[in-house]
């Protein structure tokens, strides 16, 4: 089956929102094994919109809509839908029952005209309800059996609907199953990691391995086509077996939902290890990433941006003599840096980063994009040296990435092997 997703809304079109929708319904689509050629922006204009979903038709099984579903003059997704199909527009009163109640348990008494706009759905529809706001969903077959499905913009409000209410019903649509499970790596770029495994994606058509780039990481997603999710797993298997058997500790999950900054902190949690950070160039990117992680307080309380030299040597005991000697970009400074962050707050962890991010600064000695990351646990210390491409930013999140997989090989190497 063909998906296509059509995310309507002028403000995605210049840029205010951020379309995050069609990223999460892309990923969901590919795990339930529905392929997705096209996806479309439009604006909230009726003749664009129309013409959208006329050609949409023309090449996919199922529609998915996004936003426009609201009550204000210019949500035209329902009433444009309902005349591309030939369909009318009713009153569900049901629906209205639904924002009547969401509106008394808000404590509002008075329901803005306007609203009552949303009770009305496309003829010989399915109403998705919606627990967190006024505007249903809504899951039309079409007279030629094509699927279109129209969701509300807000993702607090499409996300529940989408997985407690579409998920299941597509999953009926589809023949067998689909099952995914993915690996996730650090320390190799995508063509080094695709290398590795070229036999593996050339032979196979039943799973199937496919590789998805993200800075300073690669993850394989391994789909079986099977008729149960046992069978699925049992196809799957195998094949992640042989890529953990290929990239061993370079493995850091394979969950998911699950992230670097996870598995760092459930590791910290898991041998009741203290981390402070010292950082530089990433200007506390790296314990921001830390904090993301719910639960991290008791890991990690603590951390230092020390930008300059004087920093460095105030706060993190960093000689002034290493620093006119070898400079702040240097592996003897982060060492001192790591070193100094455990020790001066009684840390069991201490992780450093300084570097040249851009686009100014470097040398030809030291180019912009020399990274040293250090990393201290309990009386060990490594450092290394790395030479990043990319611009400031991305500099910086990959020196912040590679320093969380340099702390979680310290702990695995120092504590399970």
């Amino acid at each position: 089956m063909i998906v296509e997703l059509i995310s309507v809304g002028t403000e995605l079109l210049l840029g205010n929102t951020i379309n995050t929708n069609a990223n999460y319904l892309a990923r969901m689509c590919a795990k339930l094994g529905i392929s997705n050629f096209y996806q479309i922006t439009v604006g909230d204009n009726e003749d664009r919109l129309f013409n959208v979903i006329k050609t949409a038709l023309s090449r996919a099984d199922i529609l998915i809509l996004t936003g426009g579903l609201g009550p204000t003059e210019d949500d035209l997704t329902k009433e444009v839908t309902a005349r591309v199909i030939g369909r009318r527009l009713v009153e569900d009163l049901d629906v209205k029952k639904s924002i009547s109640e969401y509106f008394r348990k808000s404590n509002r008494k008075d329901i803005p005209e306007n609203n009552w706009k949303q009770t009305y759905v496309i003829e010989g529809s399915t109403v998705i309800e919606n627990h967190n706001g006024t505007a249903p969903g809504l899951l039309i077959t079409t007279d030629d059996k094509k699927l279109i499905i129209l969701l509300p913009g807000p993702p607090r409000e499409l996300i529940p609907m989408f997985e407690n209410s579409v998920v299941p019903y597509l999953r009926k649509l589809m023949p067998g199953t689909f099952y995914s499970e993915t690996i996730k790596i650090c320390g190799f770029g995508e063509s080094q990691a695709v290398t590795i495994i070229e036999d593996l994606i050339e032979g196979q058509s039943n799973p199937t391995i496919a590789p998805y780039a993200k800075p300073g990481e690669v993850h394989f997603r391994v789909t079986a086509s099977a008729r149960d999710e046992e069978e699925g797993i049992d196809l799957v298997r195998p094949l992640v077996n042989e890529l953990r058997k290929r990239f061993k500790d370079n493995i850091f999950t394979t969950k998911e939902e699950e992230n670097l900054e996870d598995v760092v902190v459930s590791l910290l949690e898991k041998y009741n290890l203290k981390l402070t950070t010292a950082e530089s160039c990433t200007g506390g990117l790296l314990s921001g990433r830390i904090i993301n992680v719910p639960g991290a307080s008791s890991v990690f309380d603590e951390g230092f941006i020390t930008y300059s030299n004087d920093a460095k040597e105030k706060y993190l005991g960093v000689d002034r003599e290493t620093l006119d000697k070898y400079g702040a970009v240097s592996k003897e400074t982060a060492i001192m840096m790591a070193e100094g962050a455990a020790m001066s707050t009684g840390k069991d962890a201490g992780l450093a980063i300084t570097g040249i991010a851009g686009p100014d600064g470097g040398t030809l000695k030291k180019p912009v994009g020399l990274v040293y990351i250090a990393c201290y646990l309990r009386g060990k210390v490594q450092v290394e040296k790395f030479n990043f491409n990319g611009d400031r930013q991305t500099i910086r999140e990959r020196a912040v990435i590679h320093a969380l997989n340099m702390l979680r090989l310290s702990i695995i190497n120092q504590y399970e092997k």
